[in-house]
């Protein structure tokens, strides 16, 4: 199959979840999205790279799809945003056959589909491998009521939603329930949206609680105290909720005088502890200092 021939089943199986602002999608050079008035538009960007993030022989392309769309997603939900439409770019090697990136697109666009956001473009390529996809989203958000990961304020009091450290023990144990959530990430749209105009401060747990933590706390200029239980995946170990990653949950602040229900958006949510002044970047666990020691994709310690 040649390329257009390619590019013209993707546009065929894209074109239901096409949406009324997009007034041009798959086929032209651009795509064409007009937004509406009064909303902001948040943009992502991640890449989805085979033998980092998933791997041939444990991840059908299906699986591949749904992820790197489902990364995407958690940016948006943390932004408290609505998402409108992906772009995606697929480099494939040479033995990924025909039937391995309608798969791909399959998955991808199931969860597009839930969360009624339109494939509109991107491109393909043939290259020497890794499989490696770039994908875009753009979301829309009320004017002026974005989520940030740097409006966190001393006395506010730290969330986080679900359950951590599932996708680590999935990923060394990969079986039952844990392999579920390392292959089918979910991400907390809907909770995003409801946490506007009661968050200070949120980001999604991607490269594990400890490392976003340090994170959110740096970027706020703030110090953090972690004094409550953490909500632990059944058969996790504390090791995997603190550092695991790729639980795609959202961690969030919002003022003491703020209630936050225990269910939000029917996903739990957990209150962990409490933001400090001073020492930016800075998380206190039981009178130690709680290293960032989440997956960080240039340090020497992390190799593929």
């Amino acid at each position: 199959m040649n390329e257009l021939d390619l590019v013209e089943r993707i546009r065929r199986k894209a074109e239901p979840g096409a949406r009324r602002r997009m007034l041009l999608g798959i086929g032209d050079d651009c795509a064409i999205y007009r937004p509406a008035a009064g909303e902001d538009l948040v943009f992502t960007t991640d890449f989805l790279i085979e033998d980092v993030h998933f791997r041939q022989r444990t991840h059908s392309a299906a699986d591949a799809g749904h992820k790197a769309l489902a990364r995407g997603l958690s940016d948006i939900a943390a932004m408290g945003a609505t998402p409108r439409f992906c772009l995606v770019s697929l480099a494939v090697d040479t033995d990924a056959a025909d039937q391995w990136v309608d798969m791909f697109y399959d998955g991808l666009l199931a969860l597009a589909a839930q969360h009624k956001t339109a494939l509109a473009g991107g491109d393909l390529a043939r290259s020497p491998g890794p499989i490696t996809c770039d994908i875009v989203v753009c979301g829309s958000v009320p004017q002026g009521e974005a989520l940030r990961r740097d409006g966190a304020r001393a006395g506010d009091q730290i969330h986080v939603s679900g359950a951590l450290g599932g996708s680590a023990l999935g990923l060394e144990k990969p079986k039952g329930e844990a392999w579920k959530r390392h292959l089918r990430p979910e991400p907390r749209v809907k909770l995003g949206q409801a946490l506007r105009g009661k968050a200070t401060s949120c980001m999604d747990l991607s490269d594990g609680l400890s490392l976003d933590l340090h994170r959110l706390c740096a970027a706020s200029n703030v110090s953090a105290e972690l004094d409550g239980d953490l909500p632990v995946f059944q058969g996790a170990s504390i090791p995997q909720a603190l550092h695991g990653g790729e639980d795609y949950e959202l961690l969030f602040t919002a003022p003491a005088a703020v209630k936050i229900p225990k269910i939000m958006a029917g996903v739990p949510i957990t209150r962990i502890g409490v933001i400090r002044r001073g020492n930016p970047g800075r998380i206190k666990l039981d009178d130690f200092e709680l290293l960032p020691l989440g997956y960080d994709h240039f340090s020497p310690s992390q190799k593929p």
